[in-house]
C-alpha cells in the first residue's frame, strides 16, 4: 500500500536541497537517509534520500543525483510516496492510517446510522472524518476523540458522540460543508487527539 508522505518544496540553496512539507507522523522512519520514495508524478522518481536535516523548523532533504539547485527546483511540488504494509498498525493505538478509516461505517452512541467514512481531511489543527450520509450529502465529523470516542477495526466501525446541532445543522447544508477545507490527503496517520 501507498502512503503519501511528504511534498517537495522550495530548493534551498545551491547543492540540491529542498524544503519538505511533511505529511507523516513518522518522519524519522519514512523520510529517512538511505528511503527510496515513488513519486507523484511517477516521472521525477523515485528518489532515494541522500542527506536530511532541520533548519528553521523546516525539513531539508536532498536526494542522490540532484546536485544543484536547478535540479532540486525541477522536483517542486512532487508528492513523496512510500510503501507500506498494508497489515502496519502505527505506534501510538489511538492513531489510525487513513486507508483503515476509509469504508468504515459510522454510528452514533445510541446506534442510529450516521453513513460511511469516504475521506480523511487533513487540516493544520486537526483531521475531519468525511463522512457520506444514506440520504445524500456529506457530514465532516473532527476527529477527536471527544467526538469519535471508539474506532472498532474489527466491526468496521466508527462510534460518534456529535454535539448538538453537528449533524442537522450541517445535514441541511451538505454542499458547503462537504467542500471546504478540502486539500491533499497524507494518507498517513491520523490521530485523534486534533494534533
Amino acid at each position: 500500500m501507498q502512503l503519501v508522505v511528504g511534498r517537495i518544496g522550495r530548493a534551498h540553496g545551491i547543492k540540491g536541497e529542498v524544503s519538505v512539507e511533511v505529511r507523516t507522523d513518522e518522519p524519522e522512519s519514512r523520510l529517512a537517509p538511505g528511503a527510496v520514495l515513488a513519486t507523484d508524478p511517477p516521472s521525477t522518481g523515485p528518489l532515494t534520500i541522500a542527506t536530511g536535516r532541520v533548519h528553521s523548523g523546516r525539513l531539508m532533504l536532498r536526494f542522490e543525483g540532484v546536485s544543484d539547485r536547478t535540479g532540486a527546483e525541477a522536483l517542486r511540488n512532487t508528492l513523496l510516496i512510500a510503501e507500506v504494509d498494508p497489515e502496519e498498525m502505527p505506534e501510538d493505538p489511538e492513531e489510525f492510517y487513513d486507508h483503515q478509516l476509509i469504508d468504515l461505517d459510522v454510528v452514533t452512541v445510541d446506534g442510529r446510522e450516521v453513513g460511511r467514512i469516504t475521506e480523511i481531511t487533513h487540516l493544520p489543527y486537526q483531521d475531519l472524518l468525511v463522512v457520506a450520509r444514506p440520504e445524500g450529502g456529506e457530514v465532516l465529523i473532527p476527529f477527536v476523540s471527544e467526538i469519535v470516542p471508539e474506532i472498532d477495526l474489527e466491526e468496521q466501525r466508527a462510534v460518534i458522540d456529535p454535539p448538538p446541532g453537528l449533524l442537522e445543522d450541517i445535514a441541511e447544508a451538505p454542499a458547503a460543508g462537504g467542500q471546504a477545507g478540502r486539500g491533499a490527503s497524507d494518507g498517513d496517520a491520523s490521530p485523534r487527539d486534533g494534533g
